[in-house]
């Protein structure tokens, strides 16, 4: 049984599952410190409302949690992913701060409430599946003045060009991960 480790918070050494076959890539302990570790350098994550599209294992999501979000909404299509997601969730016993959305995130773009906006968006879609069009688009779910990081192949160019509303503030490479950090405008 595969598992990953939160690195830091009220859970940090606690193991999650990560036994999703070949549906994800679940982000290992380095990237993730390195992302938080961007996150954290732009802003607190205290009482945050979080987004983890492309959730996987719900890896991104319950780090945010453990370091003090105030809620995670977890978008994953795949079963084998979902069932792991809903028993990390329930290992930590933070259903209550949590919502799992079983659909694809283009799917969840179209049909969400436009009026639910997020602090951080962590977004970590499939490598062989990167998906720019929907990537851009999560924007649309983000608070004015929100950030949102996004894992992609460090082989490719950042698979997402900014609408004028979002800036890219930083990106980094960590070995086959890059990471980009986005920052929505306040004044639009």
């Amino acid at each position: 049984m595969t598992k990953l480790r939160i690195i830091a918070g009220r859970f940090g050494s606690r193991l999650i599952s990560a036994d999703v076959g070949r549906a994800t890539h679940p982000m290992g302990d380095r990237v993730r410190s390195a992302l938080f570790a961007r996150l954290l350098s732009h802003r607190s994550i205290d009482g945050a409302r979080v987004l983890d599209a492309f959730a996987g294992t719900g890896a991104l999501g319950l780090e945010a949690l453990s370091r003090g979000a105030g809620s995670a909404t977890f978008i994953e299509r795949d079963r084998v992913a979902l069932r792991a997601l809903k028993n990390n969730v329930k290992l930590l016993g933070v259903d209550e701060q949590v919502m799992v959305v079983s659909t694809p995130v283009k799917t969840w773009l179209d049909t969400r409430d436009q009026s639910d906006l997020y602090d951080i968006i962590l977004a970590d879609p499939p490598y062989n599946y990167p998906q720019p069009e929907t990537v851009s688009r999560l924007v649309e779910a983000l608070q004015p003045g929100g950030l949102m990081i996004l894992s992609y192949p460090g082989r490719l160019r950042v698979p997402y060009q900014p609408i004028g509303v979002v800036v890219v503030d930083d990106f980094r490479s960590y070995g086959e991960a890059t990471l980009a950090v986005f920052q929505k405008l306040l004044d639009h």
